[in-house]
């Protein structure tokens, strides 16, 4: 059965059949609502499901795009049109051993707080650095719970034992911290005063801290002279 013309309700029959706007229009009735001038399927404007001229398209004093019906259909086939994109790439990927991440609003704004982190943790490690750069060599530097400045010392090498020097000494300050291996060495945190400090050997010093009062062998590449 041959479908009306959407203009003059008659049958259109194929021969002179024009398919737009959801209807079925003789080619003599696909014309514009406003002047009646002769359309055809690369000039017209769609209104309402009604052919329209450039002249006479119906014109808005906003520029927000209106659900008309053409446009819900157009919308409606863009969305189809991805989802079967989407599907098909889908289906490429899903033997090779990884998932397609949709980069979606939501994903560059986790990706973009990801960022953010990593920058920080990078300055963060980047200053330690820079405060590191001035510590001993790793030979002399505090490695619990094995202490490398015993390792250090040539074999048969005996420490001296702590015996505590004449009062009168220089000061000196702890560049770095320092946990004591043995009963009679002193601990240290960075910035302590050491008071009353007398060098027993080349390597260990005798003193006393001013933050804590404890009195007791120190390691000399620690502290430094104020």
């Amino acid at each position: 059965m041959n479908p009306p013309c959407g203009r003059c309700n008659k049958p259109v029959y194929p021969t002179e059949k024009i398919n737009c706007l959801d209807k079925y229009w003789h080619k003599g009735c696909f014309s514009c609502e406003v002047c009646k001038m002769a359309l055809s399927m690369t000039n017209y404007k769609g209104f309402e499901k009604k052919p329209y001229c450039s002249m006479h398209y119906p014109k808005t004093s906003f520029t927000i795009v209106t659900d008309t019906p053409e446009n819900l259909r157009l919308k409606q086939q863009s969305m189809l049109n991805s989802q079967a994109l989407y599907k098909e790439e889908f289906e490429k990927n899903k033997g090779k051993g990884f998932s397609v991440v949709v980069d979606t609003p939501e994903m560059q704004r986790v990706k973009k707080t990801q960022d953010q982190i990593s920058n920080i943790k990078y300055h963060e490690e980047f200053e330690k650095s820079k405060i590191r750069s001035d510590a001993p060599p790793p030979e002399n530097r505090q490695d619990p719970p094995s202490n490398p400045d015993r390792l250090a010392q040539p074999t048969g090498q005996v420490r001296p034992a702590a015996v505590a020097p004449h009062s009168g000494g220089r000061r000196y300050q702890a560049m770095y911290s320092y946990t004591a291996a043995e009963v009679d060495e002193v601990s240290l945190q960075e910035g302590d005063l050491i008071l009353d400090v007398e060098r027993i050997d080349e390597g260990w010093m005798f003193g006393c801290n001013q933050r804590t009062g404890q009195r007791g062998m120190l390691p000399a590449n620690y502290i430094r002279p104020v």
